[in-house]
């Protein structure tokens, strides 16, 4: 078991990789009375699905109300017999726009639900980067990815409980599923609560740049370190104007980023973003033990998020996402000390001789991936209403 920390009248729990925190939640819901909620982008007919597609079945058979909503895009690959069983146990299944084709070109197909909460008994939340699939990635790579969740009790689970309902409201309204309480939890609008534990969105209506901005003002205030550690790292020049700011100014900023690579278009994208990074002083270091999927910051040992939303334009500007911020020294350190551990066992530092040296083709090749990704951004409508985006 990690260690509890006490914040602000919340219990929290750091769960690393699902290793973590697959048994939680499992155990979790074999407890629930009256309810369980879940969302996730990526659900993987995998040992991991089933294992939670069981103990969902266990809870709706036993008379507790589950629903869980699926993004159609990220989850496509669920096959129907999966649906079916979970439907006949009771569970409640709905998609978060469902895929109509694969070739589909149209912008609104990027609009994912990113986000991973779970909520049981609307008494104990979960939130982070995780997604329901096997921890290990195979490849002859032993190691979990590296991910975060936070087990939450406190009074941060009530807005938990509100968005996760007025989204299932949306989808079912969507659905066709049109009832009284639907329509009252649409037109009703209900903002976080300013604990030192907050909830914080990212939609494409009320909540359009929230994370961003959390993020902006920790980094704009920070005075002593900065560590971001996420698996998606293109953020808009705005955003790396102010990491640079802060690392003249002398706090040392830390970037822990992919090592080993998922998208070869978005990595070499940003790649062409190192050379300004580390001219300003900015320790770049690439996770190389296994794939890294955490969307994790610690600043001034103090200010701390975890959640789903990646630092590129997907996450910032597209995707329904969800971060916990927590200011709290004890949790901060804890994360912290995780993190470092990380960089100095599992991670390489890219220093700026060695970035300098590359050759003329991986130039070519970082610039090129870097413009391709820049008009993909203008095509989908992230820049829209963003002129930082790029």
């Amino acid at each position: 078991m990690r260690d509890l920390h006490q914040v602000d009248g919340h219990t929290l729990i750091l769960l690393r990789n699902g290793e973590e925190y697959f048994p939680r939640l499992i155990a979790t819901i074999d407890q629930a009375i009256r309810s369980v909620c879940i969302e996730t982008y990526i659900y993987a007919a995998d040992t991991c699905g089933y294992q939670i597609s069981q103990a969902l079945q266990r809870a709706a058979r036993r008379g507790v109300k589950v629903n869980l909503l699926l993004d159609g895009f990220g989850s496509a690959g669920l096959p129907p017999e999966w649906v079916s069983d979970l439907r006949r146990a009771g569970v409640e299944v709905l998609w978060y726009r469902p895929e109509r084709s694969r070739f589909s070109l149209h912008r609104n197909r990027l609009r994912r639900l990113h986000r991973k909460l779970a909520l049981v008994d609307e008494r104990i939340a979960f939130v982070g980067g995780v997604n329901i699939l096997d921890d290990t990635p195979g490849d002859r790579i032993n190691a979990p990815r590296l991910d975060y969740m936070v087990e939450i009790q406190g009074s941060t689970t009530e807005y938990v409980s509100f968005v996760m309902k007025r989204l299932w409201a949306l989808v079912s309204w969507r659905n066709f599923k049109r009832q009284r309480e639907h329509i009252k939890l649409l037109l009703t609008h209900k903002s976080a609560t300013q604990h030192d534990v907050t909830l914080v969105l990212r939609d494409n209506f009320r909540h359009r740049r929230d994370i961003e901005r959390a993020y902006l003002k920790a980094i704009a205030s920070a005075r002593r370190e900065i560590i971001i550690a996420n698996a998606y790292f293109l953020p808009g020049q705005n955003f790396r104007r102010t990491l640079i700011e802060a690392a003249l100014r002398g706090v040392r900023v830390v970037l822990l980023l992919q090592g080993r690579v998922v998208y070869r278009l978005q990595h070499f994208a940003t790649l062409e973003l190192y050379d300004d990074l580390l001219r300003a002083g900015i320790e770049i270091y690439e996770y190389r033990a296994s794939y890294m999927h955490a969307k994790v910051a610690v600043i001034d040992s103090y200010w701390v998020t975890v959640g789903s939303s990646n630092l590129d334009p997907f996450s910032l500007f597209l995707a329904r996402e969800a971060n916990l911020v927590v200011r709290d020294a004890r949790f901060a350190d804890f994360l912290r000390a995780d993190l470092l551990q990380e960089i100095t066992y599992g991670a390489r530092l890219i220093s700026l001789a060695d970035w300098q040296e590359r050759g003329i083709w991986m130039h070519f090749l970082t610039r090129v991936s870097y413009a391709i990704t820049r008009f993909l951004v203008g095509v989908t409508g992230c820049a829209r209403g963003h002129g930082d985006a790029q």
